[in-house]
């Protein structure tokens, strides 16, 4: 196992394709401990609709950086970034691996390719801010559509904030939104990087067997309790799927079926762009996630020397 001694693992790729059991068991054989790259797992009390793994089944490994917002504050990439890399390099200082595990993309980005974001500028931003107030999520689609199709493809709909932020740096740069990126090269800290995934038909079962268990788990009492906490006030948290198809729900636009089905249309689309993206990254070795011996060969190929030079695709 030396070969993998003071080397992060990334553990990413779409929603319910089996990362997180993927990367408890890395962590506990390699003696790691997991941190979060999903950005609503950020949020205290957003646990049914995220798919947050209880503190029961977290198999007595630590977990970082979950629960750390309340639903009123922001979720920013740059802010993740910065609290991720003290984690990660507090964990290598310790002599523990970091297991990376989510599927938020540009958060990935961010963290392993030390992507340094364009500056703001206010009056920018509170015009963009205007038209998202006035006209919803909609109308900020449309405008970031026309300006950056490519970004409006990434970015969810129902993000308003970050569709702002995109069409601010498009603004103030005169170039796409992903021009701001950096370029692929080797990914911080050496990470290993695995992306998990599944056949399309029998992902999409798992997607909707997910849904109704959310729904049937609590969901909407889930959203219930956050109102409390000012759930409407945040930014980001009410966006976030699921909890924005409950909040139109109780708002009386449509009835519950309807609320369960754009949840599973929602998470559907969101998994095609979550592949799309992850797919165009050379330095992902995939596996499938319906794998019998998952954990195996994902620690065959991180002792591979190959895949670490090719990442090859392992599907």
């Amino acid at each position: 196992m030396t070969s993998r001694h003071g080397r992060p693992i990334a553990v990413v790729g779409p929603t319910a394709t089996g990362k997180s059991d993927l990367a408890l068991d890395l962590a506990e054989r390699l003696g790691g401990e997991i941190v979060n790259i999903d950005a609503m797992q950020l949020y205290r009390g957003m646990d049914i609709g995220t798919a947050k793994l209880p503190p029961e089944q977290r198999r007595g490994i630590a977990h970082h950086l979950l629960d750390v917002l309340d639903v009123t504050e922001t979720a920013t990439v740059a802010a993740y970034q910065s609290a991720a890399t003290t984690v990660i390099e507090e964990l290598l200082a310790r002599g523990r691996v970091p297991v990376i595990v989510g599927g938020s993309m540009m958060y990935v980005q961010a963290l392993l390719d030390q992507w340094d974001f364009p500056a703001t500028d206010p009056q920018v931003r509170a015009r963009w801010e205007a038209l998202l107030a006035e006209g919803g999520v909609a109308a900020v689609h449309a405008a970031l559509r026309a300006a950056d199709p490519a970004a409006a493809d990434t970015i969810l709909p129902t993000d308003g904030r970050r569709m702002v932020r995109a069409l601010e740096v498009v603004e103030l740069t005169g170039k796409p939104f992903a021009a701001s990126a950096p370029t692929i090269g080797a990914p911080r800290w050496d990470t290993r990087i695995l992306g998990v995934d599944r056949e399309t038909a029998a992902l999409d079962a798992r997607i909707e067997v997910r849904t109704d268990l959310m729904f049937d788990s609590g969901l909407v009492e889930e959203v219930h309790a956050l109102l409390a906490h000012g759930l409407r006030e945040g930014q980001t948290a009410r966006r976030a799927i699921g909890y924005a198809q409950v909040l139109a729900h109780l708002d009386g636009e449509y009835d519950l079926a309807h609320a369960r089905e754009r949840t599973l249309i929602g998470t559907r689309r969101y998994v095609r762009r979550q592949r799309s993206w992850f797919r165009r990254d050379p330095r992902v070795t995939w596996v499938d996630g319906a794998d019998p011996e998952l954990a195996a060969t994902a620690l065959a190929l991180l002792d591979s020397p190959r895949t670490a030079q090719t990442g090859r695709t392992a599907q």
